[in-house]
């Protein structure tokens, strides 16, 4: 019977690294403690520790390609957090 791509050993090897690779791509490991401007947060991702990752962050995105994680909890990041939602909300309407 022929192995199917995938279903083997190395298929189920590969499927773990690949799921590694990706958990490692998606979490940050450290924080920083600098305050950001809110005007210039576009969004924010919140990260969980035990969900894959080492740490709680909430991810704050201030253009394309720049992402800076803050610590979880901070009352500015809360304050950034609702900031967003509403600037959000009012898109949408």
């Amino acid at each position: 019977m022929a192995d199917r791509a995938g279903d083997g050993p190395f298929g189920v090897i590969l499927k773990c690294l690949l799921f590694a690779a990706e958990v490692a791509q998606d979490c940050c490991l450290r924080v920083a403690q600098q305050r950001l401007p809110a005007r210039r947060i576009q969004s924010y991702k919140v990260q969980e520790a035990g969900r894959g990752c080492d740490i709680s962050a909430t991810v704050l995105t201030v253009c394309k390609h720049l992402c800076l994680p803050h610590p979880e909890g901070h009352l500015w990041v809360q304050r950034v957090m609702k900031m967003v939602d509403q600037r959000e909300e009012n898109q949408q309407q």
